[in-house]
């Protein structure tokens, strides 16, 4: 199947599940700003995708996705490194046009995939899975506003949700326009506007995440002090 054997086919499905996951992001991110203004309702959403049936089978959906593509972006990596051959180890100079973050994709994908595991084990674990399993956690599992809260009052996971969310702005701002000239949405005028369109995308979301974050480290969400800023 091409899209398996070929290198045309593996971008595409990096492209598609790519895109998939950055509307999963934008969902997440507007889920998050909800904590921003009220703790309940955020519960009322985390009830809402709790360890029910369809809440678990798009988890399992969004997971296929996620390792799909995991999987295909490290296999065009030693795909374009056994393609150079030596050539790699040359040392020449940058081209101008050549983004940083495209010839550090891998990189950067490794500090996402060490991030999103400890986003798994400090929400999906403590939360879906515990009630699950049924285990005895700190906070219920249902009260998704309590894990942010005991996650952010950490500084070091503060720090490191931070360097996380650099590394997937990263990664996105070239990934976004990369995947619809992929998928061959471009043309000589379409190129720059993708790519322009692209980088406020990601620039917003990754602000709304990053608000989230510095809100509760800081103790400055309205739900955290009555409207009033610590």
């Amino acid at each position: 199947m091409w899209l398996i054997n070929s290198s045309i086919g593996r971008k595409v499905v990096m492209s598609v599940t790519g895109v998939a996951l950055i509307l999963f992001l934008t969902f997440h991110c507007c889920m998050n700003i909800v904590a921003l203004f009220s703790g309940e309702a955020y519960n009322m959403i985390c009830e809402l995708l709790g360890a029910n049936w369809y809440a678990v089978v798009a988890t399992v959906g969004l997971a296929a996705l996620a390792v799909i593509h995991i999987v295909y972006a490290f296999i065009l990596t030693i795909q374009n490194r056994r393609a150079r051959g030596n050539e790699r180890y040359e040392v020449t100079n940058t081209p101008d046009k050549v983004e940083w973050a495209s010839q550090n994709m891998l990189v950067l994908g490794l500090i996402i995939l060490l991030g999103l595991l400890l986003h798994l084990f400090n929400f999906w674990y403590n939360m879906m899975f515990a009630e699950l399993l049924e285990m005895d956690t700190l906070h219920s599992p249902g009260d998704g506003f309590a894990w942010i809260v005991e996650t952010f009052s950490n500084p070091i996971y503060v720090v490191l949700y931070v360097v996380w969310l650099v590394a997937i702005w990263f990664h996105l701002s070239h990934g976004f326009w990369s995947a619809m000239h992929t998928l061959g949405w471009n043309g000589k005028i379409w190129f720059n506007r993708w790519r322009t369109i692209g980088i406020v995308y990601v620039t917003l979301l990754m602000l709304g995440f990053l608000v989230v974050v510095l809100a509760f480290a800081f103790k400055c969400a309205p739900s955290l002090c009555c409207g009033l800023c610590c």
